[in-house]
Parts: structure tokens; C-alpha cells; sequence
């Protein structure tokens, strides 16, 4: 018992001493004495307070995670829904846009077959007795559709409807063995049979045209439209079918086989439209797409000014080494020929490999000229000697031997007087 009061005493009188020191110093300022006690206070207590703070924290942040676990999982749970939501929203939106622009593009074939459809979206693709390739699509009795009645898309054919239930209708595609339709060349009356290759063809997706007549010109790149079947069933005239790929010629058949690419995509068919009533008159070739523009030339690099001023002097220092080449070759020649001077033309004629000769060879010692006369004597001899008409008058500088001894003779003799 005495234990127990004496730590009461001492707790109470701790906690009146800590009142009172928190009281001063509340109304202290730092005019006082104790400002430099709580300074220290403040200093050391600060230290412990960070130390503590710093071990402390991890261990509160980890009970804190704890209690805010539950709450946290379903923040995250429910921001993964969102975030799947958009997604799908996002990719429905693409496809929306996408069917609204295949749409786009069917409506504007059938206006320009004038073909009355009703739109539709493919649901399913399996394959039907008697049948390889078929699909199934969203309409049915109930909007119209009836057996034996054209599919196409916005790119071209893509079957025939043989089966119409109150919702729901199959479609035989284009390239199913056992599907067979009139069509002709583009521009042309050449007639032939359209048939599908099935599993025989392969990943091609290729149709196989049969020409009625086997003389008929088929070339690659021509293009084939549905010639249409009486009453418009179960084909209307003038859609669009493919672009011949291949031509087989084989000697002696009374048919010749091309093979066709279709304009529609069949192996990735999306949105289509049943032709309810065919048009009053065949739209002949006005379905088909334009053709496409050859690919336009590159334009020419324009010339580098730099480029042709350093042409330009590659080719003046060309001209100027042929001359001066040429050059002295005359000269050698003439070197060779003495005083005769040889033919322009000749020198102008003469091979590479004679020049070339004339070169090496060595180049004979000019004569050395006869001395010149002194003037006085020339001008005297000039003077003393008899001209006539007929003689010719010697240049100065030129005078002959013989002018030049009777000139010297007639100096002795008149020193000698």
C-alpha cells in the first residue's frame, strides 16, 4: 500500500510540474529566463521525436495498409470493370463505324444498280448440306427474303439466299463448288460460267470463269460482271463479280478457263444486302468500280548548280588538253619535215598511235642559216648594180653569195686608191 501511494504522490507531482512548466511557457516569451531551457528541451526532445518518427512509420503505415485493405480490393475491382466497359465500348464504336461505312459503300452500289435491298449482318458461318461454304445472316421471311434471291456487298456478288426462315436466311457463298452463275467480260459480250473452287482452291479465294466460246480474247486485268438470270433469279445483271488473275489455254477444249479474284472478301464478310427487286434495266458496266490511276512518274531531281559549274569546268579543262595535245602534235610534225611544212589535214588524220610514234623518234639538227650580209654593203651593191624590169629585187637581210664577195671585192679596191 505505501508502495502504491508513494508512485502516487510522485506521478502527481510530476504531472503539477509538467502543468506548470507547460503554463510558463505558454505565457513566456523570449525575453525570460526559461526560453534558453526550452530551447534545449526543444532541441533534444525534437531529436528523439524524429528518431522515434522514423522507426515508428513503417510499422504504422503497415497497420494502416491492413485496415484499408478490404476497402482498396474493391476500389481496384471496380476500376477494372470500368476500365473493361470502355474497352468493349470502344471497340463496339469501331465496329459501329466500321459497318456504318460498309453500309455506306452498298447503298451506294445499289443506287447505282438501281436495286432495291434490305441490309443485313452476317451471324454465323457454317457450312450447310450440299454446301461448303455458306453463312448465315439476320433477316429473314419476315423482312422480305425469299429462296433464289442475289447477295452482294458494297465491294461486289456474294451468293444467293437458299434458305429463308422467318428470322434468319443461309447464303451460299460465291465460292462454293456448287454455285454457278451467268457473267460476261467488261465491254464486251463474251459470255461464261462463274463456279466456285471450294476447298480445292486453296487460301486464294479464286473463281473459276468458264468462256463459252474458246476463241474469245481474255486477258489479264479485265474485269467480270453477273450477266443476270431470267426474271432476275436468282441473279441480277450488272453486279460486279472479280478481276481475272490467270488464263489457261489448253489446245483443243471448247471452253477456255480464266481464274478470278472476287471483289468482295468473302473470307471476312461482315455486312451484306439481300436485292429484293432487280432493277428495269441492265446497268451494264456502271456498277463497277473506277479503274485504278497507273501510279504517277517521279518528278526529276532538279540539277545542282554546284553540280553543273564543276561539269562545266571539267569539261573546259577536257577542251583545253585536247588542243593543247593537238598542238603539239603539229608541232613535232613540222620538227620532222624539215623546212616542209606537212598538211593540216594530214596531221588532223593521223592516228593516236602514230602521233605517239613521231614523239619517240629523235628530232633531226636544223642547218644553221648563212650569215646575213652587213646592211651597208647590201645597200651599196644596191645602189651599184643595174636594175631591170624582169629582175627581181632581193630582200634585205637576203641578199645572195655572189652579191656578197663582189661587194667585199669593191671595198679593197677602193681602200687601195
Amino acid at each position: 500500500m505505501r508502495d502504491t501511494r508513494r508512485a502516487r504522490l510522485v506521478i502527481g507531482l510530476l504531472l503539477a510540474a509538467a502543468l506548470v512548466l507547460i503554463t510558463v511557457d505558454h505565457r513566456a516569451t523570449n525575453g525570460t529566463m526559461l526560453a534558453p531551457v526550452r530551447d534545449v528541451a526543444s532541441t533534444v526532445f525534437g531529436k528523439v521525436e524524429g528518431a522515434s518518427a522514423t522507426v515508428t512509420a513503417p510499422i504504422t503505415g503497415f497497420f494502416k495498409t491492413l485496415s484499408n485493405a478490404p476497402g482498396a480490393e474493391r476500389v481496384i475491382t471496380e476500376l477494372r470493370k470500368e476500365n473493361a466497359q470502355l474497352k468493349n465500348d470502344l471497340y463496339a464504336q469501331r465496329l459501329n463505324r466500321d459497318r456504318i461505312a460498309k453500309l455506306d459503300k452498298m447503298l451506294g452500289l445499289a443506287g447505282l444498280g438501281r436495286y432495291r435491298i434490305v441490309p443485313a449482318q452476317v451471324v454465323a458461318r457454317r457450312a450447310t448440306p450440299g454446301f461448303e461454304e455458306a453463312v448465315e445472316i439476320d433477316i429473314g421471311s419476315g423482312d422480305g427474303v425469299r429462296a433464289d434471291m442475289t447477295v452482294l456487298s458494297g465491294d461486289g456478288l456474294v451468293g444467293r439466299v437458299v434458305h429463308a426462315g422467318p428470322s434468319t436466311s443461309t447464303v451460299v457463298l460465291l465460292t462454293d463448288p456448287a454455285l454457278s452463275a451467268g457473267a460476261r467480260m467488261e465491254g464486251g459480250n463474251e459470255l461464261g460460267v462463274v463456279s466456285g473452287l471450294g476447298e480445292a482452291g486453296g487460301n486464294d479465294n479464286l473463281i473459276k470463269f468458264r468462256m463459252l466460246d474458246s476463241s474469245s480474247p481474255v486477258q489479264v486485268g479485265r474485269r467480270i460482271v453477273s450477266f443476270g438470270s431470267k426474271g432476275s433469279t436468282p441473279y441480277v445483271a450488272g453486279v460486279p463479280i472479280g478481276v481475272v488473275e490467270r488464263v489457261d489455254t489448253t489446245p483443243g477444249e471448247l471452253t477456255r478457263t480464266a481464274y478470278a479474284r472476287p471483289f468482295a472478301d468473302l473470307s471476312a464478310i461482315d455486312v451484306v444486302g439481300v436485292v429484293t427487286q432487280a432493277p428495269k434495266r441492265d446497268p451494264r458496266d456502271s456498277v463497277l468500280p473506277p479503274m485504278p490511276k497507273p501510279a504517277a512518274p517521279r518528278p526529276a531531281k532538279a540539277p545542282d548548280a554546284r553540280g553543273d559549274q564543276s561539269a562545266q569546268l571539267r569539261q573546259a579543262e577536257s577542251e583545253r588538253s585536247r588542243s593543247d595535245q593537238a598542238g603539239t602534235d603539229r608541232a613535232g610534225s613540222d620538227e620532222t619535215s624539215g623546212t616542209t611544212q606537212s598538211d593540216p589535214t594530214e596531221a588532223d588524220r593521223a592516228v593516236p598511235g602514230q602521233v605517239e610514234q613521231r614523239r619517240t623518234e629523235p628530232r633531226p639538227q636544223a642547218r644553221p642559216a648563212a650569215p646575213a650580209a652587213p646592211r651597208e654593203l647590201v645597200r651599196a651593191h644596191a645602189s651599184e648594180s643595174p636594175r631591170s624590169g624582169h629582175e627581181p629585187r632581193e630582200p634585205a637581210g637576203h641578199a645572195a653569195p655572189g652579191h656578197v664577195e663582189q661587194a667585199g671585192e669593191q671595198r679593197r679596191q677602193d681602200r687601195g686608191a
